[in-house]
């Protein structure tokens, strides 16, 4: 078991070292890491997704938490969220003491916007990844789940339109799935 929780220490390390851009920037590192070895389906990433989402504190730390948790209980936990956390502490730590000397710098300055469209892309896949499983539970290209899409397209109207809380509307997205969804 020590070894099992040092390859989830090390691989939520690189995980925590690689995404830049926040929380959801890290599905794709996920998806390919504990799926592709059987830890977790793609319909479990989604619910750890969901969970994360729905959860106080950076998505990062309550993915890893939760991923681990349901791995190996409370030493995998520790060890996830270790792992995750870890290179931005070190990260920070470092850069916190090298840009204040080189902030002006063009070429620094330079990377930091070219590692914009690199995040970009990393959300845009995690959102394809998403919708992909939600709208279609049974595989491309059929069935279509309309429900879900409905909820989707409703809750991102309400939030570009209405400013609504995304608290309530994950709520409310929740209480119509257990009212109405079974699955």
């Amino acid at each position: 078991m020590l070894l099992d929780l040092l390859t989830l220490f090390f691989l939520f390390f690189k995980i925590g070292l690689f995404t830049f851009g926040g929380g959801m920037a890290m599905l794709p590192l996920i998806q390919q890491d504990l799926v592709g070895r059987g830890w977790m389906t793609v319909t479990q990433s989604m619910d750890m997704v969901a969970i994360s989402e729905m959860t106080p504190g950076p998505f990062a730390i309550n993915s890893a938490t939760f991923v681990g948790m349901q791995l190996y209980g409370i030493p995998g936990a520790i060890a996830a969220t270790l792992g995750v956390v870890l290179p931005s502490v070190i990260l920070c730590l470092l850069v916190a003491r090298v840009l204040k000397k080189f902030q002006q710098n063009p070429i620094l300055r330079s990377a930091l916007f070219g590692v914009r469209p690199a995040v970009l892309a990393l959300i845009a896949s995690s959102l394809i990844s998403i919708a992909s499983t939600s709208l279609f539970p049974s595989g491309f290209p059929v069935p279509f789940d309309w429900p879900i899409f409905l909820i989707a397209l409703l809750v991102f109207i309400l939030l570009q339109t209405e400013k609504v809380s995304p608290f309530i509307l994950i709520i409310a997205a929740g209480g119509v799935g257990a009212v109405f969804l079974h699955t």
